[in-house]
């Protein structure tokens, strides 16, 4: 299964909501759909078209949730990677708003179906994003403007220096934005939310069902080492774990590590000091900082660059000086939970959606796909079912394929990202 086999120190996996082992693939079953990844792309396009009457079978290499859907930062942010200003720039005033009106979508999705299936994820609504340079603060209100004039979007406001100081109780931020849609969720709840959903709705899941190959024709055949699925579509949800599955969109897609901590719980008085609203907050670094607090006010903090795929010797002492750097005032908190996993990234930093004859897949969000990985399930959905509109507009997109395919284009990220790093140390 590859690096970061098991997080064994994730406060997710320790907070889970009951859900027992589904059963591996045994033999041969027929679909109408067969999904490979048990994520929230896998999940959300599972349930979409399990609502719209297909027969669907969900196949997980490990348990649900297993890989980036389970460990995340939970963040339920605004929009895409691309700011609405870069939208407009790359493709147009009136296909920017599209894509951002999905996105938006997207978001009222999670909410929705929270509330429609009963979820316990302990949502919280609110978002804020952080300028870690002064410069930022001139583009900061510059996009407020063009969300309010071109899209539309009076949810967010701008904040000075010291308004910012006084919701995030740190002195190194220069401005923010405050949102107020969107928030910050148990992603592994959510993410089992979704799968119980699913099952309701008639979906199979096998667990510990790593798809080993797929034959592709008329009937396609998704071959595991306990047995097959025949079905006339496939659906690959598999992100950064995609590998060797496909190899004309493997080059796409970057998988990158990523590192959370959590502190022990915080008082009343000390959770608001950190988080005066409980909104999820990032920052504006190229490796951006990320944090929030869980339920139990507990700061949940994701921070700090590693372009190996494996994991550093002390996860929580690797995170814990980009959280004190932050918050020097928890230095003597102590740290209970450090896990990392690995996302996609693309080079546009927008999803790689797409469609390849019966075959359909999604990846690449990039760091936002706790949101936006609802209206793409729900996209392929509306194109297995012959209504391909909307999903066009994402399989639209042009990726860029990594520099030096899949056997160089690690090298290569490493060199980029290492000067961007020190760019931001400077």
């Amino acid at each position: 299964m590859g690096p970061f086999e098991h997080p064994q120190n994730s406060y997710y996996a320790a907070t889970a909501n009951p859900f027992g082992e589904r059963p591996a693939l045994a033999g041969a079953v027929t679909a109408d759909v067969c999904v490979v990844g048990g994520g929230f792309t896998g999940l959300s396009a599972a349930l979409n078209l399990a609502e719209r009457g297909y027969k669907v079978v969900l196949l997980e290499q490990a348990r649900i949730a297993w890989g980036a859907s389970g460990r995340n930062g939970g963040q339920v942010n605004l929009g895409l990677r691309k700011g609405p200003e870069d939208l407009i720039a790359a493709f147009g005033q009136e296909r920017a708003r599209a894509l951002f009106g999905m996105a938006e979508e997207s978001r009222r999705i999670v909410t929705e179906r929270i509330a429609r299936h009963g979820i316990k994820c302990d949502f919280k609504p609110g978002t804020l994003h952080a300028a870690s340079k002064a410069r930022d603060c001139g583009w900061m209100q510059d996009e407020i403007d063009c969300l309010e004039r071109q899209f539309g979007y009076r949810g967010a406001r701008y904040l000075d220096r010291a308004a910012v100081r006084q919701e995030l109780g740190s002195d190194i931020f220069h401005a923010g934005v405050l949102d107020s849609g969107g928030g910050h969720l148990h992603p592994l709840n959510y993410a089992l939310g979704l799968a119980a959903a699913a099952e309701a709705a008639g979906v199979q899941i096998c667990e510990q069902s790593r798809v080993t190959r797929i034959e592709k024709g008329t009937l396609n055949r998704v071959e595991t080492s306990g047995g097959a699925v025949s079905a006339k579509y496939v659906v690959l949800a598999c992100n950064a774990y995609l590998g060797d599955l496909e190899p004309r969109i493997a080059g796409k897609i970057m998988p990158i590590a990523n590192f959370i901590i959590a502190t022990e719980p915080l008082s009343e008085a000390e959770a608001r000091e950190v988080i005066a609203r409980d909104v999820c907050v990032a920052d504006t670094k190229f490796v951006v900082s990320y944090w929030r607090l869980s339920a139990d006010r507990r700061l949940l903090f994701g921070g700090g660059e590693r372009y190996s795929t494996q994991p550093p010797a002390d996860i929580k002492e690797f995170v814990k000086p980009y959280m004190l750097r932050v918050y020097p005032q928890l230095a003597g908190k102590r740290i209970d939970f450090g896990w990392g996993g690995m996302l996609a990234i693309t080079v546009s930093r927008l999803p790689h959606v797409g469609r390849m004859d019966n075959v359909f897949y999604a990846h690449g969000y990039s760091g936002q796909g706790v949101a936006v990985t609802g209206i793409i399930g729900q996209l392929i959905a509306e194109a297995v079912a012959g209504t391909a509109e909307r999903f066009d507009l994402f399989a639209a997109i042009r990726h860029q394929t990594f520099p030096g395919g899949t056997l160089l284009r690690h090298p290569l990220l490493v060199a980029a990202m290492l000067w961007y790093a020190m760019r931001d140390r400077l």
